[in-house]
Order: structure tokens, then C-alpha cells, then sequence
């Protein structure tokens, strides 16, 4: 076996640099999106075993909406890609580049078994270039292509040294076959059927046996002239090794699959649904298009499915001619490679078993695959088809009259598919560029006119978008996700109309229910998400709630393990007031899946509208034991934690909190709510340091600017307060608990009667009928030593709340002092008027202590804002001579005041979604 030269593994990789260079610019494009940027299974926090676990998709193997395409190992290399960039596609597009030169320097050295030096570069070189390989390798989930080539490349190689001297079996080569296999199958699925190629290797290239050969051997047997010969026993023995080890890697991935086959609609692959003989004819067509590709690679498309090649139905279809020339020719050389010795039909055996042998899996003919064609599936056969070229040209230049235009020739061909591969790359920069250059090629694929709408919806140009989804039900009138989507657009656009009537044609193409019939073989599970859609659309409004019901019932009807029909179905349930039923659905829904953080987090949701927090606070800890950082989980359950009023939960709410911010840095609820939580841990600096931080976010904060100004004011700091409030009234000019604030402070600590009055004058014209804002300007009143404006309006406040004692003891303060006034200016009054002065101070004085009664006793029930406070409007100086309260007494009560008006304001912000 020929050794690979440095200079050789060095013009390989200056080839492919020179033609995927450009790779590195481009995008997470189609397939990627899902297999890289939707796929959990790439996180850090996600467990290992569950790539074992999932498809190449990640999703659950045992869930039958998955594609049962099982590549843990692939993933593996995208998660350890993730590990080092997380999503920047240049690490993962580089990697792929990587592989692929490593699959062209061990392909070089497969070549050198069957061609000489020249003629294996000129293949090696051919496969480097190749543009129908542009998928495989810019492609990221080509990778899966790759590493498998890698791996069923090394796989035979080891195979070859399994003959030792006098024919002798080497067991140790056999054995590293037999695991590269299983690791090749682990990358991808065709990775097995290097075993066949090991099997003809042996009988046909190793042993030298021709067919005709073999045929005779075994006629001489069953005539019982002869005996079997010592080397074919042990050929034999090698085969039945090999293939018992590929025995057992079906029988282990079959347990895999579950022994399910994937569910593909007939969008997906219209040959696998249709009747004979047009299954047999266009499956049969198939393989010659596939050739073509190899042949000419001119046009090159991202997407066959669909309408991209039309059924062959009938036997009069001229393309049965183009399937006719192809099997000849494919037959020709399977003739001529097995009948003849020779190296020269060693070599086009090989070639050929290259070219058919890993296509089995993508052919139809065992089981449908989810395509018509795929480029990326060609990634393998392209080896065979190189080796073939390269040794027909090694025919050809051997001949002098053919030599220097075959050189020509040879030239122009690497020079074309290089400068084609360069181009095509730049194909896959976006999802917009892919689809729109699969359009110039086919017109037909309404999946294609989908594609170009969803990159255009991803950009908010829905405008386009829904022009080239109308375009993909023009194209394909029964395409149920294409009608989906033009709904969808509409309800992006507001217009929920004609959202519905779009919705309205998917459902109507969707199958009948028939009681008893099971639909999993039939209906795709992304199809039913035009029930959720429909519903989703509806229960909007408030009267259709019932209907929207009815549309998760026919979901789940068709499909009883359709797990979103279940959480939108609990969604619903619980806007519609039934908790209980909600419940009920999410436990349906957690039995088909416990591994769902979202789902615990929505029964937790479940138990706060039950009222059952405990529960509530076991499965918010429950979502976040299966995802650390789920954002909403750790937010609830803080807040949870915080209502409790448990001060031994504070330190983990906090914990949560600040975990929560670190996801989520950039939202102010979570800065708010630890300064909620610092506040009631009498932490002052840290509460104002939060609460700043929310405000320094989001200026217009209504409950982080009245709690700040609070703040300040129960710490001594009324001044500080004002520039806050002024900053809420200017945002919110009705904020009523605002006002009484900010109205306290002017009057009691900068002396500003008219400010006050002018607070409380917007608070009545805003709610005539507010207790406390009325009371509050009659002081006013008082203040301005208007006595019988203060009566009047005392009188006005007590009809509004006659069982008010306060109001009625401060109303009799005023006519006392109204009366003993009168009493005075009828007697003999000073010339300076000093004892009508003195007497009315003392009146003045009376109603502050009487008012200083009131609002310290006053209940909480009053305060209908989500205030955390609300101060007192009275002066600081009191007359010695006033009963009042003890200093103690007025503390506790103020202390009890403060933390119930502080949860209010908390349970209202709550409820308002601040």
C-alpha cells in the first residue's frame, strides 16, 4: 500500500483552500437551523446521554415525529463546537473544511490500491473539487457526510491488511474494521454499507476470483466432483465474520428506531406514495438524474422534493430512456468488471462498488427516505465515479495521438468545477441567497417559494414573505404548510381575516376524523400545528374560546401524543377559568415527555391559580433542575419565594434573582425585584442601588420610580424623593399614590401648602370619589386657615365614606374650634387681634394631632394603588399639651402600615405585568 508524499496531502489542501475558502463567510443556512441552532442537545447543560438518546435533530428517538436519523457521534463534533464559539458558524464551517481535506488525503490512498500514482492524485483532486460536494461541506450538517467518509474510508483500509502471508487471516485488521464501521454508522447511517465493499474487495480483488470462476467452483460442488478449497473456506470464514458484525449493528439500530420508519409526507418524497407503476418508473428514473449530477454539475439545487421532478406514470414517458442507457451502461460494467481478470476490471469493480453501494440507503429501494434527490447522499458515490474518470483518462493520455487533449481536457475540468465550487459556496452565505439560486434551477418546488418567504419572514419583510408563500400554493395548491404559512403572514400583517380563511384551507386539506381510525402513519406532526394555529388565532377572542377548544381536541384526537396540543390546550384552560382541566392537560402532556422544563414550569403555573404555592414552588424547582437557566422558572419561583413572606427563602430568592439577571441583563424586572427583596431585608443602599438600575433601563419604570421616591422617604431622604416623583407624574400623570407622596412631602417638608393642594386637587379631578385625596385637601384647607372651607369639605369626605370614625372625630374639631372662635370675636377682642391668633394655632394644632390619628390607625384596605407606602400628611411639631399616641406605639403601627402597603404595591405590579 502506497504511502501518502507530503507534497501530495500539500496540493490537496492548497486545492480545497483555494475552493471553499469563502465557506467561512457563510450562515447557518436550511438544515443547519435546525440541527445547530434549535438543537439543545449542543449545550453544555444538557446531559451527554442524551445525544444517545436523540436523532440528529434532537429530538427523542422514541417520539414518532422524529427522523430516526440517529448520528450521536456528529453531534458530538457540533456540540464540542458549541464548547469553544458557542453559534460563531466560522468554527463550524472551518471544521468541516478540515474534514473534507482529511477525506480527499485518505481517498488518495484508497486510489493507490486500485490506480497508479498519477491517475490516484488526479482522482483525489477531482473529488476535491467537485461542486456537487458544496453541500456536504458548506453545508454544516454535511458534516455528518464527512465524518462518516472518514471512518468508512479507514474501515476498509484496515480491511486490506486482513491477508497475511500464504492467505493467512489476520484477525486484528478485521476486528478495527469491524469498530470504524460501527463508528462510521454512528456519523451516519450509510456508513455500514462498507461492509459490502470489504465483501467484494475480498472475493474479488484479494482472493482474484472472477464470477465465472466462482460459477464453476460451485457447480463442480453441487455435482460433488470436488470439495470446497482451503482459501475459500477461509474467505468464507472472513464473510461470515464480517457480515454476522454487520448482522448485529442492523439488529442494534433497528432497537434504536424503535422499529419504527420515519413519517414523511408525500410533499417530502411523491414517488413513496405513489401507486405502480409510477413508484417503480420514477424511483428508477431517479438514478440516472443522480448520475447526471456527478456528470454535470451545472445546475445544483438545495431542495428536490416536491414538484422539482415530476412522476414518471406511464412507460411511453420519453425519460424511461434516459433510466433505459443508464442500467446498459451500469450492466456493461458490472459485466466486464466481474468476467474479465485483469487490474484494469479490478479497478471498475471497486469503482462501481463505490458508486452503488452507499447509494443503497438513499434509493428507495428498501425503505422511502424523506427526499428525492440530495446532493449531499452523492458525497460517497462521487469516489467511484472519480476513480472511473481518472482511470479512463489514464486510458486515454496513454495513447499519443490522445495524450495532450486529454491533458486539456483534464485541466479544463478541474479548472470549471473549482471555479464552480467557488461560486456556489457563495449560494449558501444566507437562507435568502440558497433559496433564491434553487429557484433559477426550479421553478416547481413550492417548498422552495416557502423557503425564500421564511428568510424574508426571519428579516420582518412580510410584506415579500407572503408573496412568495401565495406563490408556493399557486405552485402547489394542496400544500397544507404552504397555506399555513400565507395565514401565519396575515396574522403577522394584523390581518386576522384572512389569517383565518387561510388557516380555514389547510384544515379542509388536513384528513377527515373517522371514529377508531389512528392517523400517525398519515398525518405529519407539523401539519397539525394548523389546529394549533387556527386556535391559537381564534381565542383571541374572548367568545370563541370554546371553539378554540374544540380545535386542541381534534388535534389530540388525530394524534394522542401531540404534546403541543396539550400545553396550548392548558393555556387556553386556564384563561378560560378552569385550572383544574389545565392541570389535567399538563400532566397528559408531562406523561409523554418529563423531560420538558416548560412543561413543570406551566403546572407550576397551574398551582398559583389554584392557590397551592407549595406545589407551585416544587415544580418551578423541578423545570429547573432539568434546565438551570430557565429564565422564567427562576424568576417565578423568586417572586414566589418573596410573597411568601419567608424570610428563611429570601437568600435563595435572591440567589434566583441575580442568576435570572445574569441571563437576562438587560431586563429591569429582575433589578427591581431584588431591590424589593433588599428592602424588605432593610437593606436600604443595596434596595436604591437595584431600584436605579431598573430605572436606569427602562426610565419609565412606574412601580422601580414610586419605590425608589419611598425609599427615600422612610429613610429620612423626602428631598431626594421629589426629583423621582416628578420623573413618575411626568410618565404616569394619574399616579394617584404618586400624587399623596409627593403632596406629603411638599407640605410637610418644604412648606409648599400650594403644591400640595395642587397634588391633591389632580388626585380628585382624576377620582372624585377618593377618600384619602379629599381628606387630604380638607387639611389643606385647614392649613390655609379656611375653617369653613375645611367643614364643607370634611362634610363632602364624610358622605363618601360615612362609617369612617376619623372623618366624623375631625369634622367636630373643626365646628368646635369654628364655634369657639365665634365665642371670642364676641367678646372683648385685643386690638392686635393676639387671642384670636392664639386660639385658632390651637385649633390648628388639634386637628394635626387628630389627623396624625387617623393616618397612622387608617387600614390598609384604603390604599387601591400599588403603592409600597403611603407618609402622613401632618407637620413634624406637634403641641406638648395634644394626647397622642407613645413614640413606640405610632412606630409599630407605622412598621406594620409599611410592609402591607409595600406587598400590595408588589401583588399589583404583579397582576399589571410591570
Amino acid at each position: 500500500m502506497a504511502d501518502v508524499s507530503l507534497k501530495e496531502a500539500a496540493l490537496i489542501v492548497g486545492v480545497v483552500a483555494a475552493c471553499y475558502w469563502n465557506s467561512l463567510f457563510c450562515g447557518f443556512v436550511f438544515d443547519d437551523v435546525s440541527a445547530i441552532l434549535d438543537n439543545k442537545d449542543l449545550h453544555p447543560s444538557t446531559p451527554l446521554k442524551n445525544l444517545f438518546q436523540n436523532d440528529f435533530w434532537g429530538t427523542p428517538m422514541s417520539e414518532e415525529r422524529s427522523h430516526k436519523s440517529y448520528r450521536p457521534l456528529t453531534v458530538l463534533t457540533f456540540r464540542l463546537n458549541y464548547l469553544f464559539s458557542e453559534l460563531n458558524a466560522v468554527s463550524y464551517h472551518f471544521l468541516n473544511l478540515v474534514f473534507h481535506v482529511v477525506v480527499c488525503i485518505v481517498f488518495l490512498k484508497v486510489c493507490k490500491l486500485f490506480l497508479d500514482n498519477r491517475s490516484s492524485i488526479v482522482a483525489s483532486l477531482l473529488f476535491a473539487v467537485h461542486p456537487i460536494h458544496t453541500e456536504a461541506v458548506t453545508g454544516v450538517v454535511g458534516r455528518a457526510e464527512l465524518l462518516s467518509s472518514i471512518f468508512f474510508l479507514a474501515a476498509f483500509l484496515s480491511y486490506t491488511k486482513s491477508k497475511g502471508p500464504d492467505n493467512t487471516i489476520v484477525w486484528t485488521p478485521i476486528a478495527v474494521t469491524v469498530f470504524l464501521v460501527a463508528v462510521a454508522t454512528l456519523c451516519k447511517e450509510q456508513g455500514i454499507t462498507v461492509v459490502g465493499i470489504c465483501c467484494v474487495y475480498e472475493v474479488f480483488i484479494a482472493q482474484g476470483y472472477t464470477f465465472p470462476a466462482l460459477l464453476d467452483t460451485a457447480i463442480q460442488i453441487l455435482r460433488g466432483k470436488g470439495s470446497i478449497p482451503f482459501s475459500m473456506l477461509q474467505t468464507l470464514l472472513k464473510l461470515i465474520v464480517l457480515m454476522f458484525s454487520t448482522l448485529l449493528l442492523v439488529v442494534v439500530r433497528v432497537q434504536v428506531i424503535q422499529s419504527q420508519l420515519p413519517v414523511f409526507t408525500r410533499f417530502d418524497n411523491p414517488a413513496a406514495v405513489s401507486p405502480s407503476p409510477a413508484r417503480q418508473l420514477t424511483f428508477n428514473y431517479l438514478l440516472p438524474v443522480n448520475a447526471w449530477l456527478l456528470l454535470n454539475p451545472s445546475e445544483l439545487c438545495c431542495d428536490w422534493t416536491m414538484g422539482t421532478i415530476p412522476l414518471v406514470e406511464s412507460l411511453l414517458d420519453v425519460r424511461n430512456v434516459a433510466t433505459l442507457t443508464f442500467f446498459c451502461f451500469l450492466g456493461s460494467l458490472m459485466v466486464f468488471s466481474l468476467r474479465y481478470p485483469g487490474d484494469s476490471s479490478k479497478t471498475v469493480l471497486m469503482a462501481l462498488c463505490l458508486i452503488v453501494l452507499p447509494f443503497i440507503p438513499a434509493s428507495n429501494l428498501f425503505f422511502p427516505v424523506g427526499f428525492v434527490v440530495a446532493e449531499r447522499v452523492l458525497y460517497v458515490p462521487s469516489m467511484g465515479f472519480c476513480i472511473l474518470v481518472a482511470h479512463g483518462w489514464k486510458k486515454l493520455s496513454n495513447k499519443s495521438v490522445l495524450r495532450k487533449i486529454s491533458w486539456v481536457c483534464l485541466a479544463a475540468v478541474l479548472f470549471t468545477h473549482a471555479l464552480k465550487t467557488l461560486h456556489r459556496n457563495w449560494d449558501w452565505e444566507s437562507e435568502y441567497t440558497l433559496f433564491m439560486s434553487a429557484l433559477k434551477v426550479n421553478k416547481n418546488n413550492a417548498k422552495l417559494w416557502n423557503n425564500v418567504g421564511h428568510a424574508l419572514e426571519n428579516e420582518k419583510n412580510f410584506e415579500r414573505a407572503l408573496q412568495f408563500f401565495i406563490q408556493a400554493t399557486q405552485v402547489q395548491p394542496d400544500d397544507i404548510g404552504a397555506h399555513m404559512n400565507v395565514g401565519r403572514t396575515y396574522k403577522n400583517l394584523n390581518k386576522t381575516k384572512e389569517a383565518e380563511e387561510s388557516y380555514m384551507i389547510a384544515k379542509s386539506l388536513m384528513p377527515q376524523i373517522i371514529p377508531g381510525k389512528k392517523y400517525a402513519a398519515r398525518v405529519a406532526p407539523n401539519h397539525l400545528n394548523v389546529y394549533i394555529n387556527l386556535a391559537n388565532l381564534i381565542r383571541a377572542n374572548e367568545s370563541r374560546l370554546e371553539e378554540a377548544d374544540q380545535l386542541y381536541r381534534q388535534a389530540i384526537s388525530m394524534r394522542p401524543d401531540f404534546k403541543q396540543a396539550y400545553i396550548s390546550r392548558g393555556e387556553l384552560l386556564l384563561k378560560m377559568n378552569k385550572p383544574l382541566k389545565a392541570k389535567e392537560a399538563y400532566l397528559r402532556a408531562l406523561e409523554l415527555d418529563r423531560t420538558n422544563a416548560d412543561l413543570w414550569y406551566n403546572l407550576a403555573i397551574v398551582y398559583i391559580e389554584l392557590k397551592d404555592p407549595t406545589e407551585a414552588l416544587k415544580n418551578f424547582n423541578r423545570a429547573l433542575e432539568l434546565n438551570p437557566t430557565h429564565k422564567l422558572a427562576l424568576f417565578n419561583s423568586a417572586l414566589l419565594m418573596q410573597e411568601s413572606g419567608d424570610a428563611r427563602l429570601r437568600p435563595e430568592a435572591k440567589q434566583r434573582l441575580l442568576h435570572y439577571v445574569k441571563e437576562e441583563p438587560q431586563d429591569s424586572n429582575g433589578y427591581f425585584n431584588l431591590g424589593m427583596l433588599a428592602m424588605d431585608d432593610k437593606k436600604d443602599v443595596e434596595a436604591e442601588a437595584w431600584m436605579k438600575k431598573a430605572i436606569k433601563l427602562q426610565p419609565n419604570f412606574r412601580s422601580a420610580l414610586f419605590n425608589l421616591a419611598l425609599l427615600y422617604s422612610q429613610t429620612g431622604k423626602e428631598l431626594m424623593a421629589l426629583p423621582v416623583l416628578e420623573d413618575l407624574l411626568r410618565y404616569y400623570p394619574d399616579h394617584t399614590k404618586g400624587l399623596i407622596l409627593k403632596g406629603d412631602i411638599l407640605m410637610n417638608q418644604k412648606k409648599d401648602i400650594v403644591g400640595a393642594k395642587t397634588c391633591f386637587e389632580k388626585i380628585l379631578e382624576l377620582d372624585p370619589n377618593n377618600v384619602q385625596g379629599k381628606h387630604n385637601l380638607c387639611v389643606v384647607y385647614f392649613e390655609e386657615k379656611d375653617l369653613i372651607k375645611a367643614e364643607k369639605c370634611l362634610v363632602e369626605t364624610l358622605a363618601l365614606a360615612p362609617h369612617e370614625e376619623y372623618i366624623q372625630r375631625h369634622l367636630n374639631i373643626v365646628r368646635s374650634k369654628i364655634a369657639s372662635l365665634g365665642a371670642v370675636e364676641q367678646s372683648s377682642l385685643p386690638s392686635d387681634g393676639t387671642a384670636a391668633t392664639e386660639a385658632k394655632k390651637k385649633s390648628f394644632q388639634n386637628l394635626k394631632e387628630a389627623k396624625r390619628e387617623k393616618t397612622t390607625t387608617q387600614s390598609t384596605a384604603d390604599n387601591k394603588d400599588h403603592s409600597k407606602n403611603k407618609k402622613p400628611t401632618e407637620k413634624s411639631s406637634v403641641d406638648k399639651e395634644t394626647p397622642k399616641k407613645s413614640t413606640k406605639e405610632i412606630k409599630d403601627i407605622e412598621k406594620k402600615r409599611v410592609a402591607a402597603l409595600k406587598r400590595l404595591e408588589e401583588i399589583e405590579r404583579i397582576l399589571n405585568g410591570e
